[in-house]
């Protein structure tokens, strides 16, 4: 009797039969007649697709290799079909009148490099989380003033809407909750008791330690990540807002009310343990893998082209001027003549432990 093997290509709902004859492989088909090329066209699709989903990414030059054109060759961007797609509420968005040309309020350039970009609104997002009570996430929404996305929350007993920083993993139906001013009393009187009457604390912790909820750094334990930290008991959140950034509880020290954290850049310092910060990660990591294609996007994000100082003239800057591109013997300067390697920032915050680069701030000099 001959050996039989039955394969089945994915969804296609193609089955072949291989039959061995002499060595030799013949494939039988059903009434398709497909043919060994298509087969493997058919495999090397749903193989890219499969790579796309993996991840996240969508190149457009690849995606359409005929029809493409210049800007699309190296154009990516990642795929969030969880993203909404109209428009913000707008009575929680103001129109953005400043910041975009690189302008004070008298009209000189603070920052060069800047304007022309696209009409937009700030939307307005609750840093403080002060409002308790259970809030369900109505949708997740895009953002052009920051990396991350952002979430928009209704709170289920007066229906407002807030908009909130959207943590990795956040979706539509979720359930969010803020612990800043404490565990509120319903909240644990629906908790279940132990036999001796009782709260479980490690059922209280494990219903409150959820993502996308604000607490307390004294209620949240070492080793947890968190973000958008907070730096003074009353104030706003200021640390880790931008994509993909968070930061980890490294220890607790009670007799200073103090808390060690260790951002994503390194750099380790203290924050007192009142402040308020949320669980999980900024959503959008995959920000950093984007690449805008042409020069025409940044535009539309209101960047202008960089000019190199030893192209410029020697009134512009003092690399300029001269024949060819030598900035003769003349240190690597500003255009404003401050040396490029001269530090020029203030002291170290005193509640800073190490630096980012690796070092450990004396703060006894």
């Amino acid at each position: 009797m001959l050996p039989v093997a039955k394969k089945w290509l994915g969804n296609s709902k193609i089955s072949a039969t291989s039959l061995l004859l002499n060595g030799r492989s013949f494939l039988r088909f059903n009434s398709t007649g497909m043919t060994e090329l298509e087969i493997q066209d058919v495999k090397y699709r749903k193989q890219r697709e499969l790579s796309l989903k993996l991840t996240k990414m969508k190149n457009y030059g690849d995606a359409f290799p005929v029809h493409s054109h210049p800007g699309s060759t190296h154009f990516k961007k990642p795929i969030h079909d969880h993203l909404f797609k109209g428009k913000p509420v707008k009575e929680l968005t103001v129109a953005r009148t400043k910041g975009i040309s690189g302008r004070n309020v008298t009209g000189k350039i603070t920052v060069r490099g800047r304007g022309g970009a696209h009409k937009r609104r700030v939307r307005l997002l609750d840093f403080f989380r002060i409002e308790a009570g259970r809030q369900e996430v109505v949708r997740i929404e895009y953002d052009p003033n920051r990396s991350g996305h952002i979430a928009l929350i209704k709170h289920l007993e007066t229906g407002n809407l807030t908009y909130i920083l959207a943590a990795q993993g956040l979706r539509a139906g979720d359930i969010v909750e803020s612990f800043r001013k404490g565990v509120p009393a319903d909240f644990v009187e629906s908790m279940e008791k132990t036999n001796n009457g009782e709260m479980d604390e490690a059922l209280l912790s494990a219903r409150a330690l959820q993502r996308g909820n604000c607490l307390p750094l004294k209620m949240i334990p070492v080793g947890s990540i968190i973000h958008n930290i907070a730096l003074s008991p009353l104030g706003p959140s200021k640390l880790a807002r931008s994509a993909g950034t968070f930061a980890k509880i490294l220890s607790k020290h009670p007799e200073m009310n103090k808390a060690v954290i260790k951002l994503s850049s390194g750099e380790q310092r203290y924050v007192l343990l009142d402040c308020h910060a949320t669980l999980g990660v900024v959503s959008n990591k995959e920000h950093q893998l984007t690449s805008l294609g042409k020069a025409g996007k940044s535009r539309h994000r209101g960047f202008r082209p960089k000019v190199r100082g030893v192209v410029m003239n020697a009134c512009d800057h003092p690399h300029g001027g001269g024949v060819g591109k030598s900035k003769s013997n003349k240190l690597s300067q500003s255009k404003w003549g401050l040396k490029k390697f001269q530090k020029t920032r203030l002291h170290p915050s005193p509640h800073q432990i190490r630096h980012r680069k690796g070092h450990v701030i004396n703060h006894n000099k």
